[in-house]
């Protein structure tokens, strides 16, 4: 029996709804409580790219000696309620909270359950950034995509539940607060512990990769999210492509299939659905000597999981001429941003439409 598993039951809870969170919640762990008591509540999404992801994430957790508790949070009406109502005992018991996603309304809702006093966000990416900002400004908790649209009537519902999040998520003398990111965190509110995230599980456990002389490139969901313009997207990718001798497309979980499907006939690409994490698949090898992308979280994450390879990253910038009508009026400064604060990365112009 491992050390974590032969604790007197789980001091810690940790909730996550994707791959990346529960892989980070692995770092996390890695770094700060490798022989805490630790419990894993995967809150299953309905997305299958997602669930296959998760359920490979989840075996590598229980590998590690960590106890898994799946949940079909999203499985029906009475869904939330089952759910919900098996938790209320280790909630109460917990005495640190760990979550992938401060934004989730499902978290949220946990929140106002626990007594424990403290409270950790590991990194999900762009989202921490922009957690982190809308805490230290003391405004409602709300993803950057949506920041500037009409609240809808499930959001204004679901208000009081997100004002009492954000305050337990704010420190106090009763309260911890630890933010464990890779991202570039430099607005977090008094008190509040930030933790860097430096893959050291990743690289520990994977790798070295083999490195092939051709090109990656990693997709990002910005169409699905309403934030780029499809037509826009294909033809920046087709550039990118033929520029860089690219062959394989690594698609993020939330692309759709019909998006896929045009660009492995259109580009030429080799479309890969990846079971696991990017950073765990570029670590594991093969990989490309240069990783192409947009803006996104693999900007920061993947030169931290190769390091000490000769992989190099290179992220294309955004054209404003990309953007949807509806795009938050925030989009281009923030994925400027995410680029700009990227470390040991190269910087390309954004592409010309071929």
């Amino acid at each position: 029996m491992s050390p974590r598993a032969g604790n007197a039951g789980p001091h810690t809870l940790a909730f996550v709804e994707s791959p990346v969170q529960l892989l980070n919640v692995l770092e996390w762990a890695h770094v700060h409580a490798p022989g805490a008591g630790l419990m894993l509540v995967v809150l299953s999404p309905v997305d299958p790219m997602t669930r296959g992801q998760l359920r490979r994430m989840a075996e590598l957790a229980r590998e590690e000696g960590y106890e898994v508790r799946w949940e079909e949070a999203r499985g029906g009406a009475t869904a939330p309620f089952q759910t919900i109502g098996g938790l209320m005992g280790p909630l109460r018991r917990a005495e640190r909270i760990v979550m992938g996603d401060p934004f989730s309304r499902y978290v949220q809702l946990l929140l106002t359950i626990t007594r424990a006093r403290d409270l950790v966000v590991v990194d999900d990416g762009t989202a921490t950034m922009e957690f982190v900002a809308q805490l230290a400004r003391g405004e409602r908790l709300e993803r950057w995509h949506r920041r500037g649209s009409r609240p809808g009537p499930r959001d204004l519902l679901f208000a009081p539940v997100s004002s009492s999040a954000r305050r337990r998520l704010t420190p106090g003398e009763r309260r911890r607060v630890e933010i464990f990111s890779s991202m570039p965190i430099d607005e977090a509110p008094g008190g509040v512990t930030v933790t860097a995230n430096d893959f050291s599980w990743t690289r520990t456990r994977f790798g070295p990769p083999r490195i092939t002389k051709s090109a990656d490139m990693v997709g990002t969901s910005l169409v699905e999210t309403g934030v780029v313009d499809g037509e826009r997207y294909i033809d920046a990718v087709r550039s990118l492509a033929k520029a860089h001798g690219a062959r394989r497309y690594f698609a993020h979980r939330r692309e759709s299939t019909d998006k896929l499907h045009r660009l492995a006939v259109e580009t030429g690409l080799e479309i890969v659905r990846p079971d696991l994490p990017l950073e765990l698949i570029a670590r594991r090898g093969p990989v490309g000597r240069t990783i192409l992308s947009f803006p996104s979280t693999v900007v920061h994450t993947l030169p931290l999981a190769l390091a000490g390879t000769d992989v190099r990253v290179a992220v294309c910038d955004i054209n404003p001429e990309w953007l949807t009508r509806t795009a938050s009026p925030r989009a281009q400064g923030f994925l400027d941003g995410v680029t700009g604060t990227a470390r040991d990365v190269h910087r390309l112009s954004a592409v010309t439409a071929v």
